[in-house]
């Protein structure tokens, strides 16, 4: 599957899980996709790039602190010398430590939870930091900031959902900028990730020892790829200014553009048990933005 499309995409916190996903898509669809992540992951990263070119693109490892604006700007100062363009940025890279999703109230579990506010929102505005002027100077491009329910409901405590609704509110503000330049940007909410390393484990491990509750929802789990494809249809809609700031439920975007997940399945919006996107107030025009 590729239309070779040529675009130049960057996708954050690529080397596994949900991003590594988005990345093999853009791969499958032509595009050259640069892949970034912690340096402790590089092999990870090296792999995940290699699955990008063998799908049809070209995939460019780029192991880095996302957390360090100089190597970030040296990132975003690479692409422009070797493709001079940047069509997507998918911003994915996020902090998760196994404590997360572990019972028990946030005091009682390690601080270092809260480091999702700065791998996660903060590493999000440094890369749309340094992505913009690119998209500015050529009067398009999207900026997709992976975000979820837990921005509108508790899921994961307060370090998790400050993460995920300060990047819907950061969505919604920099589209306000970008507007005028033609750039879109937008949250957007994947379902529940059946990614390689969830697919390993149900397939590995007998039935009769995994979670019930597991066993009768992961059939409805989206493949990592159906992000990558509702962001590209995004991309590719003469009207996704229209879209831009709001903070958009993948499924209901794969509906929108007649796209089903990579197994044939139609993901499911959560929208009615987990909540709905805020939406936000444009600025007053009465008064001045700023």
């Amino acid at each position: 599957m590729s239309d070779q499309t040529g675009k130049v995409v960057l996708v954050t916190g690529a080397s596994r899980g949900l991003g590594r996903g988005i990345a093999r898509q853009f791969g499958r669809l032509g595009a050259t996709v640069y892949l970034t992540s912690r340096p402790t992951s590089g092999a990870q990263l090296a792999e995940a790039a290699a699955e990008v070119t063998a799908g049809g693109g070209k995939g460019v490892a780029v192991p880095l602190d996302q957390h360090d604006p100089a190597a970030v700007e040296a990132l975003f100062n690479g692409i422009r010398d070797e493709t001079g363009r940047l069509d997507i940025l998918v911003n994915n890279a996020a902090a998760v430590a196994p404590e997360l999703g572990r019972p028990g109230v946030f005091w009682e579990k390690p601080l270092a939870l809260g480091d999702m506010i700065e791998i996660g929102l903060h590493t999000n505005y440094i890369a749309a930091y340094f992505a913009a002027p690119l998209m500015v100077e050529r009067k398009q491009g999207l900026i997709a900031n992976i975000s979820f329910y837990g921005a509108v409901t508790y899921f994961h405590g307060p370090a998790y959902g400050a993460a995920k609704a300060g990047t819907d509110k950061m969505s919604f503000d920099m589209a306000l900028e970008l507007r005028p330049h033609g750039v879109a940007s937008v949250s957007v909410w994947p379902g529940f990730i059946y990614s390689d390393e969830l697919a390993k484990f149900a397939e590995t491990t007998p039935k009769e020892y995994l979670p019930a509750a597991l066993v009768e929802h992961l059939p409805q789990f989206e493949r990592p790829e159906f992000t990558g494809l509702v962001i590209n249809a995004l991309h590719d809609d003469p009207k996704r200014m229209e879209l831009s700031g709001q903070a958009l439920i993948g499924a209901e975007l794969g509906e929108r553009y007649g796209l089903r997940d990579i197994d044939g399945k139609q993901p499911l919006s959560y929208r009615d048990t987990m909540g709905q996107p805020i939406t936000f107030l444009p600025p007053d025009p009465k008064r001045p933005m700023g």
